[in-house]
């Protein structure tokens, strides 16, 4: 057998299945990579290994007893996992990656991580994440950043980049993210995984409860179409069929060709009226290639020009924003806070309700429009990214690449860095707003090669309910 975290996570849960390997074998090896490679990756704040030892016991207790008796096990009976600290799991803190608020352990596990749990998973920990999840790197100032394991120097994205870090070093091998602007795409695109996020209502909420505009959704970060699969199986709730048909899950569903479809390839981004950018020449050399793959497969593609409203910018940035101003800090805590989060705080505390109200009324109109627009084509195709995986601190402007820093040290410039988030990643938000399911798929590799080179990917779009779509066209691009 290949070593525990070569397998891939199907393969893996094949061999937690029928005893081939313990939860407690695969829980100790994870924990042992843990152990011997985070230092250099800053992929997790909090290590639960005591508690991931006594579950994975469990799991294996478990089995037993099932097969004694007859009965099935869960779906990911022993899988070893991780949970970004934006998540509540019972009894570990949650730091919101933020140094303002007091650490205390969380009474109660959230909606995905009980899920997942009864799906039979095992946590090992909670992994880094941006301050209260607010941008496109995972660098705070609790805890040493989040790093890309193809190039220590780069980040590995954000806000659930610590989850895909994790997954693209090994340390575990599937992980659930969040996305509410990117958050599961950005990462899974910077580190060379297939990260999905599943539209509106599809997956149990996730861990936002200030999320006016219902911008979040958790979805899975993974190394393969059929992991991504497997992990959503997990999380979505049994199809509901009263007909007594079954109903093919998705990893049953990623397997089989999709019909031949109509691709619309597109750079135009709500963000470049505000912030004209460029997209890099690898940027485009992956949206090459991914129409390349796409046509070889059968698949029509043409240009698409979708015209976006020039006030999406001010309405989106409102109504992401809007949790921020309303979170718990007590004052003389507040200069504990990032530069951006402070901004953002502050101006969100002067805005009145109806500001909001106007921002998430214009955000409604904005989705009917985009998704009109989108309707000329059964999938719409961008770049996952506009410019290869930045430097860690390169959006702070930290000039020694550290990201874990004295407040001191930090540059204050909150409006330059979130304009380079905007331009480093200008296609992703706009689909939460639309309420639509999305995934980042690698499809190239700076320099020709992936021993030598860093990530790029697509993104493909689809509509309500193509999520299984979406995983069939990422095992077309052989992934």
């Amino acid at each position: 057998m290949a070593e525990i975290h070569e397998l891939s996570a199907v393969e893996l849960r094949n061999a937690l299945r029928s005893g081939e390997l313990s939860s407690q074998q695969a829980t100790e090896h994870f924990l042992d990579r843990i152990g011997a490679e985070n230092r250099h990756l800053g992929a997790f704040i909090t290590v639960t290994a005591e508690q991931a030892v006594l579950d994975a016991a469990a799991a294996d207790e478990s089995r037993a007893r099932a097969i004694r008796a007859g009965t099935g096990l869960a779906p990911l009976h022993g899988m070893p996992v991780a949970f970004k600290d934006l998540t509540d799991v019972a009894g570990v803190a949650t730091t919101h990656g933020s140094a303002a608020l007091d650490h205390k352990p969380a009474p109660a596990d959230s909606a995905i991580v009980a899920t997942l749990k009864s799906a039979g998973v095992v946590s090992l920990g909670k992994t880094q994440v941006p301050e209260f999840g607010l941008t496109a790197y995972s660098e705070n100032r609790i805890a040493p950043p989040s790093r890309n394991p193809h190039a220590l120097s780069r980040s590995s994205g954000g806000s659930s980049g610590g989850s895909a870090a994790a997954v693209a070093a090994g340390l575990v091998p599937v992980a659930p993210g969040s996305d509410g602007g990117g958050s599961v795409r950005i990462p899974a695109a910077a580190c060379g995984l297939v990260g999905l996020k599943p539209g509106r209502g599809l997956v149990p909420a996730g861990e936002s409860s200030g999320d006016p505009a219902g911008l979040v959704v958790s979805g899975p970060l993974a190394r393969s179409a059929a992991d991504a699969a497997l992990l959503l199986d997990a999380m979505v709730p049994g199809p509901a069929d009263k007909s007594g048909i079954r109903v093919p899950g998705y990893l049953e569903t990623a397997a089989q060709d999709p019909p031949r479809l109509r691709i619309g390839v597109s750079l135009d981004s709500p963000w470049q009226a505000v912030f004209p950018f460029t997209p890099d020449p690898e940027a485009l050399d992956a949206l090459a290639e991914g129409i390349r793959r796409l046509e070889a497969a059968g698949h029509e593609t043409s240009d698409a020009s979708i015209r976006y409203d020039n006030r999406y910018p001010a309405a989106f940035t409102t109504a992401w924003t809007a949790a921020v101003g309303d979170a718990r800090i007590v004052p003389q805590r507040e200069a504990l806070l990032t530069p951006l989060t402070r901004t953002f705080r502050r101006r969100a505390q002067q805005r009145g309700p109806a500001q909001l109200a106007e921002s998430l009324g214009f955000l409604r109109q904005f989705r009917r429009d985009t998704i009109a627009q989108y309707a000329g084509w059964d999938v719409m195709m961008t770049p996952a990214l506009a410019q290869t995986p930045r430097p860690v601190g390169w959006f702070t402007g930290a000039a020694h690449g550290d990201g874990y820093w004295p407040a001191a040290e930090w540059t204050g410039d909150a409006d330059g860095d979130y304009r380079k988030q905007c331009e480093y990643a200008p296609w992703s938000s706009m689909v939460n707003v639309c309420g639509l399911p999305a995934i980042s798929v690698p499809v190239h590799w700076t320099g020709g090669a992936r021993e030598a080179g860093l990530p790029m990917g697509i993104q493909l779009i689809g509509p309500l309910g193509s999520e299984a779509l979406l995983l069939q066209l990422a095992t077309q691009l052989g992934c």
